[in-house]
């Protein structure tokens, strides 16, 4: 069997070894941040706290729209089915994680109407406009890169998280209010292996530096989605 030259095999490393360095120093500057070490640690105040899903809500309830443009486009352009077949699952997910919201809020006293009334924050609205641009005129791969520098950062402090509010925060039915965390942290370890099996047959360098941009832009706004003290 002809073996792969050894150059494009390190091109592909490199570039996934980018990704991988881009989620961790997410996770690495989030537990600077004050406001979201308050939440990893499970001290957040309960404004805070509905702060960040009401946040997260405004962002979410868009990704699936993005996620099955993308894939839409990737199935139109002829481009990678496996990264298309993807796409289009990651738009099931967070259908899910819409409904996961909703239902935390609604235990910390929160309607539909008022989360969806709540104003949005100028970095989640930089997001989803970049988000926008990429599913609808960019290289509509890149929200995978967004995807996953998110779902690594869920891995790594989503359980840990969701154990310490339950114990420590003292938030009135904070028990039933964690279903975004806790569904993250139990489903995205599986996740993130997912993405990265289907980015190795990622080879276009165009699409590839779209992912890493999109991973970095994802890095350098979300921090801003928390309140900080």
């Amino acid at each position: 069997m002809c073996k792969q030259p050894r150059h494009e095999q390190t091109a592909k490393t490199d570039w996934l070894d980018s990704l991988r360095h881009e989620a961790r120093m997410l996770v690495h500057e989030l537990d600077a941040a004050p406001g979201v070490r308050r939440l990893f640690e499970g001290r957040i105040r309960q404004d805070d706290y509905v702060h960040y899903l009401v946040q997260s809500y405004q962002y979410v309830r868009w990704s699936s729209e993005f996620f099955s443009e993308s894939g839409e486009r990737v199935h139109r352009e002829g481009r990678n089915p496996i990264l298309a077949e993807l796409l289009f699952q990651k738009a099931r997910e967070e259908q899910g994680h819409e409904q996961w919201l909703l239902r935390d809020l609604k235990a910390l006293g929160w309607t539909q109407e008022r989360v969806e009334r709540a104003p949005i924050s100028p970095a989640v609205r930089a997001y989803v406009e970049w988000n926008r641009f990429t599913s609808q005129v960019g290289v509509p791969t890149a929200f995978l890169g967004t995807a996953y520098v998110l779902e690594y950062l869920s891995v790594n402090r989503a359980p840990g998280s969701v154990d310490r509010l339950v114990a420590e925060s003292g938030i009135p039915n904070i028990d039933k209010a964690v279903l975004f965390l806790k569904g993250h942290g139990a489903a995205d370890g599986e996740h993130v292996a997912d993405l990265e099996s289907a980015l190795r047959t990622h080879t276009s360098p165009e699409e590839q530096a779209a992912l890493l941009l999109s991973a970095r832009t994802t890095r350098a706004l979300f921090p801003k989605f928390f309140r900080e003290p």
